[in-house]
C-alpha cells in the first residue's frame, strides 16, 4: 500500500462514517465506568398483568386488557398462570375468562405455564420458547393486519416454543424456528413452517404445519399426531424414520379434523394463506401428509 493512502481512501471502500469520533472533545469516557449488570427493574408487565387482571382471578367474571410489549417484557403471563393454578389447580377458570391484547415484541418464553381461563393475543412478533410448559388456554401470534410481508414465508416466533406443554391452543401466523413443539405433551398448535428437530420427543396433542419443515421432523416422537402440508414432497427425506411414518389422510375423520384446526386458525390469526388453503380445499388436502409413531 502507497505510504501516502489510508484505510479512508481505498477505492470502494467507505469506512468515515464507521471510523468517525464520536466525542472529539475527549470529555466522555471511552470505557466502563460503573458497576453492571443493571438491576432488574422493580416493576415489569407480568406485574401489570396479574394486578390488572386480580378481579377476574378473585370473582371469575370476564376481563379483556390491552398493553404494548417488548422484547425486555420476559415471560409474559407466567405469575397471572401460577396464581390462577394456586387458587383454582388444574382446573383453571372458565374459557376465556382474561383476554388480554399485545402489541409489539415479545422477549422470551410468552405465555408460559398459560392455564385454563387465558387467552393472550400477541400482534407483532415473539421470541423463543412462547408456550413453555402451556397446561391449557390459548395463545395467538399474528402480524398486523396492515402487513406487507407474507406470512408463510417469514418467521414470526422464535426457537422451542410449546417447550414441555400439556394442554391448550397456540395459533401462529407465520413460521417458527427449531425444536417446534419438542416434548409437547398435550398441546394442540397450528403455525405456518417450521424448522430443525419439530415435533421432537412429542409424546401427545396435535400439531399442523402449514408450510414446510426442516431437517429430522418427528425424532423420538412415540405419540401424538402432525399434519403437514407437503407441496413439495420434501418431507420423506426430512423427516426422521426412526419411530415415525407419514401417510397420506385417508379416513373423513382424519380430514374433518385437520380442516377444522385451519379454519380455527384462520379464525383466530386471519391468515390470508391460511384462508387461499381453505378455499381450495379439494387440492389442499392431496399435499398433506400425517406424521404418527410407527
Amino acid at each position: 500500500m502507497d505510504d501516502n493512502r489510508t484505510i479512508l481512501d481505498l477505492p470502494g471502500i467507505e469506512l468515515r462514517h464507521l471510523l468517525t469520533d464520536p466525542d472529539p472533545s475527549r470529555v466522555r469516557p471511552r470505557r466502563g465506568m460503573q458497576a453492571r449488570n443493571d438491576p432488574m427493574p422493580s416493576h415489569t408487565l407480568d406485574d401489570w398483568l396479574l394486578a390488572a387482571a386480580m378481579p377476574a382471578v378473585e370473582n371469575r367474571i370476564p376481563v379483556e386488557l390491552r398493553h404494548t410489549i417488548g422484547n425486555v417484557d420476559r415471560t409474559v403471563g407466567a405469575r397471572l398462570a401460577g396464581e390462577i393454578a394456586r387458587r383454582y389447580s388444574d382446573a383453571g377458570l372458565p374459557a376465556d375468562t382474561i383476554r388480554v391484547m399485545f402489541t409489539g415484541s415479545a422477549g422470551q418464553s410468552f405465555g408460559a405455564f398459560c392455564i385454563n381461563g387465558m387467552h393472550l393475543t400477541l400482534i407483532g412478533e415473539a421470541n423463543d420458547y412462547v408456550g413453555k410448559g402451556m397446561a391449557g388456554g390459548t395463545i395467538i401470534v399474528r402480524p398486523p393486519l396492515n402487513a406487507r410481508w407474507v406470512t408463510q414465508d417469514n418467521f414470526i416466533a422464535g426457537n422451542t416454543l410449546l417447550y414441555g406443554a400439556t394442554g391448550g391452543t397456540l395459533f401462529a401466523a407465520g413460521r417458527v424456528g427449531e425444536r417446534f413443539a419438542v416434548r409437547n405433551c398435550g398441546a394442540v398448535a397450528v403455525v405456518e413452517g417450521v424448522g430443525d428437530h419439530g415435533c421432537e420427543y412429542m409424546t401427545s396433542g396435535t400439531v399442523v404445519v402449514l408450510g414446510s419443515t426442516g431437517r429430522n421432523f418427528g425424532a423420538g416422537m412415540t405419540g401424538g399426531v402432525a399434519y403437514v402440508y407437503d407441496r413439495e414432497n420434501k418431507l420423506a427425506v426430512r423427516m426422521n424414520p426412526q419411530l415415525v411414518k407419514a401417510e397420506r389422510i385417508a379416513s373423513e375423520d382424519d380430514e374433518a379434523r385437520l380442516r377444522n384446526l385451519v379454519k380455527q386458525h384462520v379464525d383466530a390469526t386471519e391468515s390470508k394463506w391460511a384462508r387461499g388453503l381453505l378455499e381450495s380445499w379439494n387440492e389442499t388436502k392431496q399435499c398433506f401428509l400425517k406424521v404418527v409413531p410407527k
